[in-house]
């Protein structure tokens, strides 16, 4: 090999080294902070709304001021109960990659215990100020619509179960460890924190997840300093979020808590492959409380 052969295989090993290091710097850099981008995927079409479920609604557009001062919207449905003596209500926290017109037919289901249901959009989802959310603005948003329901609604706080379903869950448990005077929670599907979700996930292994890592929702955490009553449901199918998570969560947890498992439920359907055991399970939770 000459040594103008090697000096050029030096050279070239040289400037792939220095490409790769600096693709890995952007690559963190980009993690670290476009970091939303890879935990929210907002839903923005809403698919159905409550009168496709002859349910009588009303919308809520809550304003929320940014830090900027810009003006912002949260959208919700403000779905009464029949009964006009009937105090409690379920606000509900839904998932990632969905948005309120998801959850209709759970909200249905609590309607028909004879509960009033409060569904919102965080922004950035469905009919709410298009926007890349963060883990601070979805706490922000759940914490406006509790506001409401209080203020607004003037409905007693001890009369306020609040119901998540996956990243709602995280979201729930946060506004639970702010308001312990919540009725009662209902975590579905939920996981423990972020960091767990990405040694789950294994796509990130290569990166510092540790020194990156500035959205947390450290649900494992909060959920040990709840007093109130929590509902913890998951399937065994789940390959979004693993059963053992809610294992974990219940584990956590102080008494009083519940723990239903349904086999053969995924991510979306436990209630709808629970059936019956399910809505006497979350009946008689509501009922006890």
């Amino acid at each position: 090999m000459t040594d103008t052969i090697r000096i050029f295989l030096g050279r070239l090993e040289l400037m792939l080294a220095v490409g790769s290091a600096l693709a890995y710097t952007i690559a963190c850099l980009i993690l670290r902070f476009a970091q939303s981008r890879f935990i929210f995927f907002p839903s923005r079409k809403i698919q159905t709304t409550p009168a496709e479920f002859n349910l009588p609604y009303q919308e809520v557009w809550l304003p929320v001021t940014t830090k900027t001062g810009k003006l912002e919207q949260v959208h919700g449905w403000w779905i009464p109960s029949d009964s006009p003596t009937e105090k409690r209500v379920i606000l509900d926290c839904h998932g990632n990659r969905s948005n309120i017109s998801a959850n209709l037919d759970f909200a249905q289901q609590f309607h028909q215990m004879g509960l009033s249901v409060f569904l919102i959009d965080y922004r950035g989802y469905g009919r709410s100020t298009k926007r890349i959310p963060t883990e601070t603005t979805v706490y922000e948003d759940v914490e406006k619509a509790w506001n409401y329901l209080i203020h607004e609604r003037g409905i007693n706080p001890h009369h306020i179960f609040v119901f998540g379903h996956s990243l709602g869950g995280a979201i729930a448990i946060d506004l639970a460890s702010k308001h312990p005077e919540i009725a009662g929670l209902i975590i579905e599907s939920s996981f423990t924190s972020i960091r767990k979700m990405v040694d789950f996930q294994k796509r990130y292994w290569m990166f510092p997840i540790d020194l990156l890592l500035t959205q947390t929702f450290n649900s494992i955490s909060k959920v040990s300093q709840l007093k109130m009553p929590i509902l913890f449901t998951h399937g065994t199918n789940d390959r979004v979020v693993p059963v053992e998570m809610s294992k974990q969560l219940f584990t956590a947890a102080i008494e009083p808590k519940q723990l239903l498992i349904v086999p053969g439920a995924g991510h979306n359907n436990v209630r709808q492959v629970g059936g019956i055991l399910y809505h006497e399970a979350l009946r008689q939770f509501i009922e006890q409380y």
